[in-house]
C-alpha cells in the first residue's frame, strides 16, 4: 500500500511535466503561426507563389488552344495587317485568314513551352528585399517583377521556337500567301511585310503576362488559391498589413 501511494505523486508529476512540455509546445506553434512572418519566411512563401502562378501560366497557355481558345489573348493579325484581312475576307479568302490566325496561336502555344525554367530562375534570385516588396506592393508587383527581369531571356527564347514553329504549322505560308493575296489587289498603296516572328513573339509573351497577372491576383484575392501553409500565413499576414493602412 506504501509502495502505491509513493507512486501516486509520481506518477502526478510526472503528467504535470508533459503537461508542460505539450503546453510549451503549443505556445510555440502559436507563435509562429500567430506571429508575423520572419523575412526568410516571406522569401520563402513568396517563391511558392511566384513557381505555382508561373507553372501554371505556362502549363495552360502551351497546351493546345491555350491562346487561340483564350479570348483575352488570342492572337489575331498585326494592326498593320488587319485592313488587308477585312479586305481578304470581302474577296471570300476566309479559309486562308483562319489558317493564317489558327497558325499565329499555335507558334505562340509551342513558345510557351519555354518560358518555365525561365522563371523558375528569376525566382531563385529573389531577394529578401525583393520578396517583401511584391508581398506588400500593388496586386501586380509580382508580375511587374518579372516584366522586369525576364522579357530579355523570354525574347531571346521565343523567337527562334516561334520561327520554328511558325514554318512547321505553316503560318508563314498562309500569311506569305495572303500578304501576297492582297499586294495584288488594285490600287493597294501600302504593301505589306510577310515577316511575322516579331509580332507573334511579342504578343506570346504579352500574353503570357496576362495570365501571370490574372494568377497573381487569384492567390492575392481568394484563400483558396494559397496551396500550402506557409503561402496562407505570410498572405494572411499582408492582408492584415493592408487592412489597417
Amino acid at each position: 500500500m506504501k509502495k502505491v501511494l509513493l507512486i501516486i505523486p509520481a506518477i502526478v508529476g510526472m503528467s504535470i511535466i508533459s503537461g508542460c512540455d505539450t503546453l510549451n509546445q503549443v505556445a510555440q506553434t502559436a507563435g509562429q503561426t500567430i506571429g508575423n512572418p520572419t523575412a526568410t519566411d516571406i522569401a520563402s512563401a513568396l517563391k511558392q507563389a511566384l513557381e505555382q502562378g508561373t507553372t501554371k501560366s505556362s502549363d495552360e497557355l502551351s497546351a493546345q488552344n491555350g491562346f487561340f481558345g483564350n479570348a483575352l489573348i488570342k492572337l489575331v493579325f498585326p494592326p498593320e495587317a488587319q485592313k488587308a484581312e477585312k479586305t481578304l475576307r470581302s474577296l471570300g479568302l476566309n479559309s486562308l485568314c483562319d489558317n493564317v490566325i489558327l497558325s499565329l496561336n499555335r507558334a505562340a502555344e509551342d513558345a510557351a513551352k519555354e518560358a518555365k525554367p525561365i522563371f523558375i530562375n528569376s525566382i531563385k534570385q529573389l531577394t529578401l528585399q525583393d520578396a517583401t516588396n511584391i508581398l506588400l506592393g500593388n496586386k501586380d508587383a509580382a508580375t511587374q517583377y518579372f516584366k522586369r527581369t525576364t522579357v530579355n531571356q523570354l525574347t531571346e527564347k521565343f523567337k527562334p521556337v516561334i520561327q520554328s514553329s511558325l514554318n512547321k504549322v505553316g503560318a508563314t505560308r498562309y500569311y506569305g500567301d495572303a500578304v501576297t493575296a492582297y499586294n495584288k489587289v488594285p490600287l493597294v498603296s501600302t504593301k505589306l511585310n510577310p515577316d511575322l516572328s516579331d509580332y507573334v513573339t511579342q504578343k506570346a509573351i504579352e500574353g503570357l503576362f496576362v495570365e501571370i497577372a490574372k494568377e497573381e491576383l487569384n492567390i492575392r484575392q481568394n484563400l483558396s488559391a494559397r496551396s500550402t501553409t506557409l503561402m496562407q500565413r505570410v498572405f494572411g499576414y499582408a492582408d492584415s498589413k493592408k487592412a489597417k493602412s
